[in-house]
């Protein structure tokens, strides 16, 4: 089947933040540098030069961008400053935009105004949802229990729903990326046990984003500063996903402190807040190169994210001290924050947790095949392309 060549690809990329791709002369700097290149997978330059010759359809079913965890080594070698590290967080970008069967993420990445407008009705939406119950079935002076103005099971029930949501398009997604990658992409047989044998590598890189870790290895640092936050930030992020979806009821008991799931909560928190700062502060300050370019939607982002955290706090200690007009008032804020987050992640940056492992997942299956193949193992620098 032929390949059709997109001559306008390369153009249209720079909506998705890559702006410097045609300054690449394929000197190969970046490759050699990058901690995680290889013999199979030798990125960033096979991206840079397949997006240099318009082989749409080859980058949309290619891991290489999922393998790259942007630790700016690459762009910082480039001789002729093409920020290959940018082009690839493009890429993902666009890969994401791919996968999403609604044109959503589209949408978002290409329009900052798309995106926030979609932000702002989702949330008045939400707002209005839950004013409409509350003061229609219960009392803006009562927190939780009989005649509260947002009672745990219905807020329980509320989540579920955005949740299931959520899944739905993640599910759908993830299958749309396999169905690119691992049907489309891949031309030499793959058995169908090494999807079981490999499945460990999965919550691997789910739960420790390891190889992020290993970054800098080149340079000799023992903690990747980097890595460090964005697990921590990660591991917030999913930890109270899993308490505001499954244990909600035990959080909003109170005034006393439920010390059993409260203290993850605090964990949870710490590791969201000191991302989120972490994060707004290298965007600012520019002392990562990865952070000398942002996108509109990484703005959008943090910022979201800052005010999730924000508002999750002030309503905490607006309940535990008696304060429950307020604590209500906020808990509203805080949930039109947190629903159109909620919503967007399948559709920008968030769906990097879906991702990443998936494609850790795959990259090792793909791998295997081919070293169990000898007639493909001669051949993989030509089946991989």
């Amino acid at each position: 089947m032929a390949i059709r060549v997109n001559p306008e690809f390369i153009n249209e990329l720079d909506r998705f933040g890559a702006e410097d791709v045609q300054l690449c002369y394929q000197c190969g700097d970046c490759s050699t540098v990058c901690p995680h290149a290889d013999e199979v997978y030798r990125f960033p330059r096979k991206s840079m030069k397949l997006l240099q010759m318009g082989l749409e359809q080859k980058i949309e079913t290619t891991l290489e961008p999922w393998l790259c965890y942007y630790c700016g080594q690459c762009s910082e070698q480039c001789p002729r400053e093409a920020d290959p590290g940018e082009t690839m967080m493009s890429l993902r970008r666009w890969l994401i935009s791919k996968y999403d069967f609604t044109g959503i993420s589209r949408a978002f990445y290409k329009s900052r105004t798309v995106e926030v407008l979609t932000i702002i009705f989702v949330a008045i939406l939400t707002g209005a949802l839950l004013l409409y119950y509350g003061f229609t079935n219960g009392n803006i002076g009562i927190y939780d229990g009989e005649g509260a103005f947002l009672p745990s099971h219905f807020v329980h029930r509320f989540d579920l729903s955005v949740g299931a949501i959520l899944l739905v398009f993640l599910l759908i997604n993830a299958f749309r990326m396999w169905k690119m990658v691992m049907v489309r992409g891949t031309n030499f047989p793959v058995p169908w046990w090494l999807y079981i044998k490999k499945f460990y590598q999965l919550p691997w890189h789910f739960f420790t984003q390891k190889r992020y870790s290993e970054c800098e290895k080149k340079r000799g640092h023992k903690i990747y500063m980097p890595w460090l936050i964005h697990l921590g930030l990660m591991l917030g992020y999913v930890t109270m996903l899993v308490l505001v979806m499954v244990f909600v009821e035990l959080l909003q008991k109170g005034p006393e402190i439920r010390w059993e799931v409260h203290v993850f909560g605090y964990l949870a928190t710490i590791g969201l807040l000191a991302g989120t700062i972490y994060f707004i502060r290298g965007r600012f300050k520019k002392h990562y190169i990865q952070y000398k370019k942002s996108h509109g939607t990484d703005w959008v982002f943090v910022i979201l994210l800052f005010m999730i955290v924000i508002t999750g706090i002030s309503q905490h200690i607006f309940h535990r001290t008696g304060l429950i007009e307020m604590a209500n008032i906020t808990y509203v804020i805080h949930l039109m924050s947190a629903v159109p987050w909620l919503l967007r992640m399948p559709f920008t940056k968030w769906a990097h947790l879906v991702y990443r492992p998936l494609a850790m997942y795959f990259a090792s299956i793909r791998r295997e095949a081919i070293e169990r193949d000898t007639a493909v193992k001669e051949l993989y620098p030509l089946v991989i392309k």
